[in-house]
């Protein structure tokens, strides 16, 4: 979707500023919001695209005024109402009064170092043949879907160069609404900053991004 997360390209945001040596956390209580929004997932109720498509959908007033973890706690409320963990009588009290949905799984505190080691790998196989080929012109498609993507806006209907061919990974985009993991292969694309960006574009720089095989079309 088209949420204020898709900021590549966008003007009047101001400049990035890097923080030197920034540390993991500006305050503690970020820390703690980490490991509850970590062992809130382990619960198995929603995937990793769910929880990055409700952070999209804050409303764009709301996440820009929010801090990184802000919006993460915020997005994990979303979440926890939807699938029955918390009410808003819950969250009114900050405390649970009402009965809660029992969760698939729960990450005890001694487990947590061998489940962050492990990660949550995303490949997966895939049945036939590449479409696009090494160093092959394609197209991204133009599209403005409602739902989740990984495709990001400033790189839609553009045409770039395939740089390499990648094996299988869930698609983010049925991920996230619950419609299966409809794993595709995925390609990096390289693309000129004149394609993307247009007149005036610094003509030594090139982008590259990873696209989902239906991203694509040939050019």
């Amino acid at each position: 979707m088209n949420g204020p997360h898709d900021l590549g390209g966008q003007m009047g945001f101001g400049p990035v500023a890097p923080e030197k040596d920034e540390p993991y956390f500006h305050a503690e209580w970020e820390k703690r919001a980490l490991g509850v929004t970590l062992t809130a997932g382990a619960m198995g109720a929603w995937n990793i695209d769910e929880s990055r498509h409700a952070r999209e959908c804050l409303h764009p007033a709301d996440y820009y005024a929010s801090s990184y973890y802000e919006i993460w706690i915020k997005a994990l409320e979303t979440l926890l109402k939807r699938h029955d963990f918390v009410t808003a009588n819950d969250l009114a009290a900050g405390d649970a009064v009402d009965p809660a949905a029992t969760p698939k799984r729960v990450l005890k505190a001694e487990n947590v170092p061998a489940v962050l080691a492990k990660g949550g790998p995303c490949d997966r196989p895939v049945e036939g043949v590449p479409l696009f080929a090494l160093g092959q012109r394609v197209r991204t498609r133009n599209f403005h879907p409602t739902g989740h993507t990984r495709l990001p806006r400033y790189a839609r209907g553009k045409q770039g160069v395939i740089d390499a061919v990648r094996e299988g990974f869930v698609f983010p985009d049925s991920n996230a609404p619950g419609q299966g993991e409809d794993p595709q292969r995925v390609y990096t694309v390289v693309f000129t900053a004149g394609e993307l960006w247009g007149e005036g574009a610094d003509p030594s720089l090139e982008v590259s991004i990873d696209a989902w095989e239906s991203y694509l079309e040939p050019a």
